[in-house]
């Protein structure tokens, strides 16, 4: 007889998950409402606006199965003030990860040892907030690019698939272009 997971064991799985790309799931948006919803609902006086990012907000576009929430809030120490609440509400924050996002906080919330979202924490109307919305936007406004950003995802998964930190290094160059350009 199997032995089940504890928590921990479950968490740590979901840290050291790899990366696999899934098509398309037209649930995507529904998931990233309901949780919209929830953090809404949890922190009405903290959160200004929730918007959905990354791959999975793209009609269309493989992706990891893993919503990617952005939450604006007033300021950076407002966003450091949330944390502690977000970890009392199913989230994970991993310090190690953030030490070099000094313009947001990222957090991982999972089910059964997978993950199942990413929450950005970042300052609303920010330069980090308008950055992620441009490279969101330009994906959902040009096919071709979305197709090029495909192909690179779908080859650094299969090169980097148990390495997520190289796997999200190697698409840096490719989003940095896409930003430079405009």
């Amino acid at each position: 007889m199997t032995r089940a997971l504890t928590e921990e064991e479950l968490q740590q799985q979901a840290i050291a998950e790899g990366v696999s790309m899934h098509p398309y799931d037209p649930a995507w948006p529904k998931r990233f409402s309901e949780e919209k919803g929830r953090l809404l609902r949890l922190f009405p006086d903290h959160l200004i606006e929730v918007q959905h990012i990354g791959s999975t907000a793209i009609p269309g576009l493989q992706a990891k199965p893993i919503i990617d929430l952005m939450a604006g809030v007033g300021s950076m120490e407002q966003v450091l003030q949330l944390v502690t609440p977000l970890r009392a509400s199913e989230y994970l924050y991993l310090p190690d990860l953030n030490e070099n996002l000094p313009e947001r906080r990222w957090l991982l919330r999972h089910h059964g040892g997978h993950r199942t979202h990413h929450l950005h924490l970042v300052e609303h109307g920010g330069p980090e907030w308008l950055r992620l919305l441009r490279f969101r936007d330009e994906l959902l406004h040009n096919p071709e690019l979305t197709a090029r950003y495909a192909r690179l995802k779908e080859e650094m998964a299969g090169r980097y698939g148990q390495d997520r930190d190289s796997y999200t290094r190697s698409k840096s160059d490719f989003i940095k272009a896409v930003l430079d350009k405009g």
